[in-house]
């Protein structure tokens, strides 16, 4: 299924929202040979529309982090419409990631700096006995958690700080400083559902921030140690990284 554009400039700027399994990818972003979202879509892209297609997405899920609403643009000549570009790409994927929808958005329109607000989800399962059929989409605690402790920390989180002190080691980012506008929480029977809204979010900082409530559920930190954990602006002040398997991209606003 090719289709190619008669014009040599690409004039025309295609949104895509995806939905994708992380357990088998090593993350959104193209890293070499890895088999990754972006490269799987771009690979899929090209085919469909007989360009080498550049797709720049909204936010860079790690290696196992799952996406219901990822979002994703690229610029083409083909004049392809959008519901067959849907039908080409999902036809050229494995069963592990599908696109959603693709509309037509203007030239300019860029899904990473356009993006208002990022919802992310991170689900925790305190069930007596180990997760098998939910395993690659929640985190199985084996100790129970205190969620009114974890609720009160969250609320420490809420609003405009400087975040390095969860960042991942390593990771270098000129400026640390991010809003997040709501931690709201969800528990159902033994799960746990913690969502996170913000402007954006540094690499790994919604894990380090999960991890982190965790130990506060446990009882080895107090909610009212998380704004000294934020002043020290130091990666060793906060709690460990929760694993990736119980976060969900959610949705992108614009």
């Amino acid at each position: 299924m090719t289709s190619r554009g008669t014009s040599g400039d690409r004039r025309r700027n295609v949104k895509l929202t995806v939905e994708y399994d992380g357990t088998g990818f090593s993350g959104w972003q193209r890293q070499g040979s890895r088999r990754t979202v972006q490269r799987c879509l771009e690979e899929a892209l090209a085919r469909v529309t007989g360009e080498r297609v550049s797709l720049t997405g909204a936010g860079r899920t790690d290696a196992g982090v799952h996406a219901e609403g990822q979002v994703a643009n690229f610029r083409t000549a083909s004049e392809l419409p959008a519901d067959r570009i849907v039908g080409g790409i999902n036809a050229n994927l494995d069963e592990d990631a599908a696109v959603l929808s693709a509309i037509d958005v203007p030239i300019d329109f860029h899904s990473n700096r356009d993006a208002r607000t990022k919802v992310y989800r991170y689900t925790i399962s305190t069930r007596p006995v180990r997760e098998v059929l939910q395993r690659r989409f929640v985190y199985w605690s084996r100790q129970r958690l205190d969620c009114r402790m974890m609720r009160e920390a969250a609320g420490h989180l809420v609003g405009r700080h400087d975040f390095d002190s969860f960042r991942a080691e390593g990771f270098v980012e000129k400026d640390t400083v991010r809003t997040v506008e709501e931690i709201t929480f969800d528990e159902d029977h033994d799960q746990i559902r913690i969502f996170f809204t913000g402007d954006g979010f540094l690499y790994m900082m919604v894990r380090i921030m999960v991890g982190t409530l965790i130990d506060v559920g446990r009882g080895h930190i107090e909610p009212d140690d998380i704004p000294a954990i934020m002043a020290a602006r130091d990666r060793r002040a906060a709690g460990a990284t929760a694993r990736p398997e119980g976060l969900c991209m959610v949705e992108v606003r614009y």
